[in-house]
């Protein structure tokens, strides 16, 4: 089975698969942990464990089990491998923290609505913080929104991965609908400019941030 079929992905044993369900922007409910808890005692897996996109994995699932703990779960699998979009890391914000400043969670599930598992020229990672702590980890993401009194910052061309690039601000002072406007024209341009395999990040250093932000302006 190739990797990423099934959404699972193969293991350092070479026998057993990891999956990871799809909960936007890491909301799960009660209802949900018992039906991995439960699935993951049924099968045997060797763990299960939290990712840095804020999902949970079941890892250690034999091959013949797929489809049944998949069953189980009653749950859609999470974008991990391919081009395309990845989960959307998102902080509390003002839905539950004190120091939230903008809704980061309701702008989350409208960009993982929209955005995750679209097809784009290489994997993209996106967050949404409400505040200047970032604690979605905006700075090497590639499309993320940050979260001050005066509207959402909108940061571009950030990767932790191979060689790490820090993110450029490309615009200020957005209210929701032009920051979900803005990351729409960032997108579909990245789409039609970039080279296949190429990050964000490495396309503005190709083409320079000015171009990337005339384009989105315009």
């Amino acid at each position: 089975m190739k990797d990423g079929e099934k959404g699972a992905i193969l293991q350092r044993d070479k026998q057993t698969y990891a999956i990871a369900p799809h909960f936007p922007c890491g909301v799960i409910s009660p209802e949900q942990l018992r039906r991995i808890a439960d699935a993951a005692e049924k099968y045997n897996v060797a763990a299960t464990k939290i990712t840095s996109a804020s999902r949970i994995a079941i890892v250690g699932i034999k091959e013949e089990d797929i489809d049944n703990v998949w069953k189980d779960l009653d749950t859609p699998p999470g974008h991990a491998v391919g081009l395309c979009v990845r989960s959307i890391k998102v902080c509390p914000g003002t839905a539950f923290c004190r120091l939230g400043q903008q809704d980061s969670l309701g702008v989350g599930m409208k960009l993982d609505e929209i955005y995750h598992g679209m097809d784009l020229p290489s994997k993209t990672k996106m967050a949404v913080s409400g505040c200047m702590n970032q604690c979605a980890e905006n700075c090497i993401k590639d499309v993320s929104l940050v979260g001050k009194k005066a509207g959402w910052d909108l940061l571009v061309g950030g990767k932790g991965t191979g060689k790490p690039r820090l993110a450029d601000t490309l615009i200020n002072g957005l209210d929701t609908d032009q920051a979900l406007d803005a990351i729409s024209k960032v997108v579909n341009y990245y789409r039609e400019n970039a080279k296949k395999g190429e990050r964000i990040g490495v396309m503005i250093d190709r083409i320079g941030l000015d171009t990337l932000k005339d384009a989105v302006l315009s």
